[in-house]
């Protein structure tokens, strides 16, 4: 007799992508210190929920069968009493599955952008540093189209472009060192695959707690549009998420292309030649002059780029236009400069 539905359903996800990595080429994945090894390491964030212990079981389960050594990082975001003893409890989880190197990093959470947004990066910066740390060719995230429908939403009620309607990319991170291999199951498979294996999970009362923008989009939000629209609300979602990465990656590739065709011969951008180009074109160029100045992309919106956009489409001989990270950009001569202040 085979496995659950939900337990193959799982297996097959984490298979495929263990398959793409490792036909893709690392080269000098190893850490400082590490040399190279003969069995690489592909390691699973989990934070002992459903979704992330699904994964990891199935990591477990597949990662032997294509000479892999699978290994898992827990972060303890030290929010919440007595999360140092639940992270323990995720390593041993994690140890009693098979898995190996396994670990335990307490992270410090600012407030910069806001507690969940604070807490992300908090956590990625511990999962990039371990997977350096290990010299592990990925790190597997436990995503589902669940979250990715909540992030289209949340990009959606920012109003910040295509970019932003196009969610969680399945491959991410500096050399593709993040994969998803969840954002087409949804979190019930996860949570049936869970109870079939009879893992224990725990269950966040942050994701609960309507004090956080997700947790009321979980619990509210996408419950009402369902109701009001039907089912399937999710599965659309993430449909557009996908759309909208192709959209977006192709403008991205044209910009990168008209980027040398707008700038002059000393390098400043031409405001004329900028003019020509299609609106969504012109704006990606205009984003990335400002990154390239020194704007921090994290805090560099769709009314930063708007005002700057302004400069060119409707120059009435308005002054600078201040930007995130001391940038100014200002229209001069017919060209567009764009410098820190």
């Amino acid at each position: 007799m085979g496995p659950h539905p939900a337990v193959a359903a799982i297996r097959l996800a984490v298979r495929r992508v263990l398959h793409d990595i490792l036909n893709t080429e690392h080269p000098g994945h190893a850490g400082p210190g590490h040399e190279r090894s003969p069995s690489p390491l592909v390691l699973v964030a989990c934070s002992g929920g459903a979704d992330s212990m699904a994964l990891a079981s199935a990591l477990a389960f597949e990662a032997p069968k294509l000479g892999i050594r699978a290994g898992g990082v827990t972060i303890d975001h030290g929010l919440q009493p007595g999360s140092d003893l639940r992270a323990d409890e995720v390593v041993q989880r994690l140890g009693e599955l098979g898995l190996a190197p396994v670990e335990s990093v307490a992270v410090t959470v600012g407030r910069e952008g806001g507690p969940e947004a604070a807490a992300r990066d908090a956590r990625y910066a511990a999962l990039d540093a371990a997977a350096i740390r290990h010299g592990a060719l990925a790190v597997l995230l436990g995503h589902t189209r669940d979250d990715q429908a909540e992030t289209v939403l949340l990009g959606l009620a920012r109003g910040s472009g295509i970019r932003s309607l196009s969610g969680m990319a399945a491959v991410s991170g500096a050399g593709g060192r993040y994969r998803r291999p969840f954002l087409q199951l949804d979190r019930q498979t996860a949570r049936k695959a869970c109870m079939a294996q009879s893992l224990p999970v725990w269950d966040d009362p942050h994701n609960a707690d309507p004090a956080y923008t997700r947790s009321r989009l979980r619990h509210e939000g996408l419950p009402a549009l369902e109701k009001a629209l039907g089912k399937g609300v999710v599965e659309a979602l993430a449909r557009t998420a996908q759309l909208s990465r192709d959209d977006a990656d192709a403008l991205d590739a044209w910009a990168g292309q008209a980027e040398s065709t707008v700038c002059d011969a000393t390098g400043l951008l031409e405001c004329a030649k900028l003019y020509a180009l299609p609106p969504a074109v012109r704006r990606r160029v205009l984003r990335r002059a400002a990154i390239r100045a020194g704007a921090p992309a994290g805090s560099l919106f769709a009314r930063h780029i708007e005002e700057i956009d302004r400069l060119i489409t409707g120059w009435r001989g308005q002054g600078a236009i201040n930007l995130p990270g001391r940038v100014v950009a200002q229209r001069q001569g017919g060209r567009l400069v764009i410098r820190q202040g």
